[in-house]
């Protein structure tokens, strides 16, 4: 790939102070130089960063000699990062897993880890680290599977791109960066780009193994009791409306309390608390997609209460609709 993200820079400095700033504004996080690497006698080249955010995601280019070390923000549910080599090598960990980056491997990084990225050797290396937003995960994998993650799902490290799994996430991260990089107003809309980085969040599930991989195997769990694929259809058809405990228990055919029960042993979570995520997550969706007021939006999907909303959407995403639909 040729010169990326050609018009997004960021900063090209000698002082390679300037690149871990504008990372950290990028990325979010903490950025700073590598235990293993530092500042000292590195001031004499040149370290650059291009790179885009729009909701959900941001992409960064990185071309310096500089080791880093990347802390996931503290607060909130986080984001997974994939580091793909564009030129020269680069040794990559991941707590105690180490691999090393170059065209044909890329790093695959979970919430609340924290990843070093040093390069091989002296000289610029040059990698794409795109980060998405761990909602947009939670979210592709339910519509793979009819239900919401019971646990984060957290990505083997080392990606091999030159297989055929690894080699589809290869050109869909690529196809983004040419879109950006197109200049053409459509592929500047958010809707466009969200529908290309989900593509990408959906062929990462489907690539690279997983704690949850046994369950997209052959789609949509089956083992799930006739009960309780009952109760989640009946959920997904009604979720814009009000809906009880009771009302999911007769779809169910079965008392509240057995499908409470199921749904704790299978989901790991309660009826009400799956309901709730699920409209969350559409409203989410229908925020960054429309320029509807937010609170069009959730009575929308069944809102009775705007700032009891307000507080269970802050929990979720770790910030407030209004915030949401301000990147829009």
């Amino acid at each position: 790939m040729a010169a990326p993200l050609g018009d997004f820079r960021i900063t090209r400095s000698r002082n390679p102070v300037d690149l871990l700033n504008a990372a950290t504004r990028l990325f979010g996080g903490s950025i700073t130089t590598s235990p293993l690497h530092g500042l000292h006698g590195l001031r004499g080249g040149d370290h650059e960063l291009r790179g885009a955010a729009a909701p959900d995601f941001a992409i960064g280019y990185f071309a310096s000699p500089l080791g880093v070390r990347v802390a996931s923000a503290a607060a909130g549910r986080g984001s997974y990062f994939v580091n793909i080599g564009v030129a020269g090598e680069i040794v990559a960990s991941r707590g105690t897993l180490r691999t090393t980056l170059d065209k044909t491997t890329a790093g695959v990084v979970n919430p609340g880890d924290t990843q070093e990225l040093r390069p091989c050797r002296r000289g610029r290396t040059r990698f794409l680290g795109l980060k998405i937003d761990a909602a947009l995960v939670d979210q592709e994998f339910a519509a793979l599977t009819g239900h919401l993650p019971v646990s984060t799902v957290r990505f083997d490290f080392p990606l091999d791109l030159a297989g055929p799994k690894g080699r589809a996430v290869r050109l869909l991260v690529h196809s983004l960066v040419e879109q950006l990089d197109s200049g053409d107003f459509l592929f500047q809309r958010a809707e466009l780009q969200r529908s290309q980085l989900r593509c990408i969040v959906t062929a990462l599930l489907l690539a690279q193994p997983h704690t949850h991989t046994a369950e997209l195997r052959d789609g949509p769990q089956p083992g799930h009791p006739r009960s309780l694929r009952a109760a989640l259809a009946f959920i997904e058809t009604n979720i814009a409306e009000r809906i009880t405990l009771t009302d999911i228990a007769a779809a169910a055919g079965c008392s509240p309390r057995t499908v409470s029960s199921a749904f704790r042993a299978r989901l790991g979570l309660s009826p009400m608390s799956y309901v709730r995520n699920l409209r969350l997550n559409r409203i989410r969706e229908d925020i960054l997609a429309s320029t509807d007021h937010v609170s069009t939006i959730a009575y929308r999907w069944g809102i009775s209460h705007l700032g009891r909303f307000a507080g269970e959407y802050r929990d979720r995403f770790d910030e407030l609709p209004s915030a949401t639909a301000a990147r829009r």
